[in-house]
Parts: structure tokens; sequence; C-alpha cells
């Protein structure tokens, strides 16, 4: 079984930047790719970003490109996502995913097995 622990959520003004961290637990982690969801109130969930085991290859949601960078220490079994330049419109629940099925579909969070508990992310005006 895999655990998934998220934290760094916050309150921050536009402009400003936060960094999320998602602990995994087992030897599941090994393999896998990992993403990032979010969800505003009243929305759908959304993808923000995936990268893969090896960190080589990383998928952004065009909302997010050049502002957001995901990224994994393997050794830690921790994958981060830096948020610089926040907007407003970037208020959410935050979602750490784990993939263990295949390397491909990952801005599907149907192709995840695994989900943290989430973290507020406010970004005011």
């Amino acid at each position: 079984q895999v655990q998934l622990v998220v934290s760094g959520g916050g309150l921050v003004q536009a402009g400003g930047s936060l960094r999320l961290s998602c602990a995994a637990s087992g030897r599941a982690f090994v393999g896998t790719a990992m993403g990032w969801f979010r969800q505003a109130p009243g929305k759908e969930r959304e993808f923000v970003a995936a990268i893969n085991w090896s960190g080589g290859v990383t998928y952004y949601a065009d909302s997010v490109k050049d502002r957001f960078t995901i990224s994994r220490d393997n050794a830690k079994n921790m994958v981060y996502l830096q948020m610089n330049s926040l907007k407003p419109e970037d208020t959410a629940v935050y979602f750490c995913a784990l993939n263990r099925r295949a390397p491909f579909g990952l801005r599907i969070g149907e192709n995840y097995d695994y989900w943290g508990q989430g973290t507020q992310v406010t970004v005011s005006s």
C-alpha cells in the first residue's frame, strides 16, 4: 500500500510563490509516475503537472506552464510542485497522485492509483 502526504499549502498574495511537497510511503513508489491535480470550488478536478520516474519527462497544463515546476527526489520518496507567479485563479485544493500502471495518459486522473489528502492553496488579490 502507498500513502501520500501533501503539505505546503497556504495563503499567498498574487505574484507570490509556494512549494507543495508530497511524501510517499512504501516501496511501490519505485518506478511510478507522479502527478499534481487541483480542484476549485464548484469546478471539476483538473490536471496540473506530471513527471515520470526518472524525472526526464514532464507535463504541464497550459494554465500553469512556465509558472509551475514539478520535480522529484526518488531517494527521499518526495515529489514537489514549485508554484511561482501565483494568480487568484490558482486557488484550489491541490492533490498529489501516484500512477503505477503506465507512463502515459498522465493528464487523466482516472489513470492514477493513489491520492494524497489534498492541501488548500489560496491566492489573494
